[in-house]
């Protein structure tokens, strides 16, 4: 019998948002993954770049969410960030917060003095999200940063998705100081290592697994660490940008959700498929049903997302990361096309 994807991994690093919920609503199938990956006695860390909550939050909605959390399995980009500061800062020196309270206590439990003011003359700047955030808060941090302090900003996430859309994120007001100052901070979320690499080590894991919903953030933290990677589409990224993905940015797995962790690892691997053929050319993609397959769109070994791994297999051979133009075959292949938004 194969092997499920999750078992061959010693831990499973989550994203949240997009991967295990959307909102204050749980993604279908999330809540049985995680149970089944505990049952088994698998080892789990739950990893956000949201740096506005503390890590009791975190465990307060997914356990109303039905999807079990313990502190310890939650790494956040505030911990990371704090942890990069009172690594290279002297013990009770200040750093001004911008952010939130959960932020300030993140350097408070480190040993470091969270300030508000630049006046107070701080080492360092730790940046992360906050609702509250104002010009007066800015102007605070762009002084000091202007007079030499340090700067870490918890990650570089341009947008925040919330129920009503997306809205501006920390990355947003982290350009607005890059614009005032001529600097650029440290980032310590991702798709940079410190977050990453934090909670791997927390889990003491040599061969993690990193699953999440976005191209730019999850996965290419994932490849920058050295992580085997599952890009699930119940978030942000989707087919088209997928195929269009550079280097840095491919999962070696594709699924629809976080069930692929207990289907075979082979199912959802970046490959060719035995259902598909995919010819290359100077005028782009053409996608074909194989054989006995063409009669039967049913059998197609995972459908559209069968068909979308061959795809990518195909061109990231030849391409460095580019748009393509993808053509269809056949009528089937017409179909599935269709359903991942690629037919021209």
């Amino acid at each position: 019998m194969s092997q499920a994807l999750d078992e061959g991994h010693d831990a499973l690093l989550l994203d949240l948002d997009g991967t295990l919920y959307r909102g204050g609503t749980a993604i279908p199938g999330a809540e049985d993954a995680v149970s089944r990956v505990r049952a088994n006695g698998g080892t789990l860390r739950y990893v956000t770049n949201n740096a506005s909550k503390p890590p009791e939050a975190v465990v307060e909605k997914l356990n109303s969410l039905s999807i079990p959390a313990t502190l310890t399995e939650v790494s956040t980009s505030a911990q990371a960030g704090a942890a990069l500061l009172a690594e290279r800062i002297e013990q009770g020196a200040s750093v001004l917060v911008l952010g939130t309270a959960a932020l300030a206590d993140e350097l408070a439990a480190l040993g470091l003095r969270p300030v508000r003011e630049a006046e107070t003359g701080p080492s360092a700047v730790l940046q992360g999200h906050s609702e509250s955030t104002s010009w007066a808060d800015l102007a605070e941090a762009c002084l000091a940063i202007r007079a030499g302090a340090d700067w870490v900003a918890c990650n570089r996430d341009a947008t925040l998705p919330t129920e009503r859309g997306q809205l501006p994120g920390n990355g947003a007001l982290v350009h607005a100081l890059e614009m005032a100052t001529g600097r650029t901070p440290e980032v310590a979320g991702k798709p940079e290592r410190p977050l990453v690499d934090r909670a791997a080590d927390s889990a003491g894991a040599i061969n993690p697994l990193f699953v999440g919903d976005r191209l730019e953030t999850d996965i290419a933290g994932a490849r920058r660490a050295g992580m085997a990677s599952l890009l699930v589409f119940t978030g942000v990224s989707g087919p088209r940008e997928l195929l269009a993905a550079p280097e840095g940015q491919r999962p070696e797995h594709v699924a629809a959700d976080l069930t692929a962790l207990s289907a075979p690892a082979e199912e959802s691997v970046v490959a060719e498929q035995s259902a598909w053929n995919v010819e290359v050319d100077a005028t782009g993609l053409t996608l074909t049903t194989v054989g006995e397959f063409a009669a039967e769109p049913e059998a197609l070994g995972g459908g559209a997302l069968s068909a979308l791994r061959a795809l990518c297999a195909a061109w990231w051979r030849v391409s460095s990361g580019d748009d393509v133009r993808v053509r269809a075959g056949d009528d089937v292949a017409k179909s599935v096309l269709h359903g991942l938004g690629m037919q021209d």
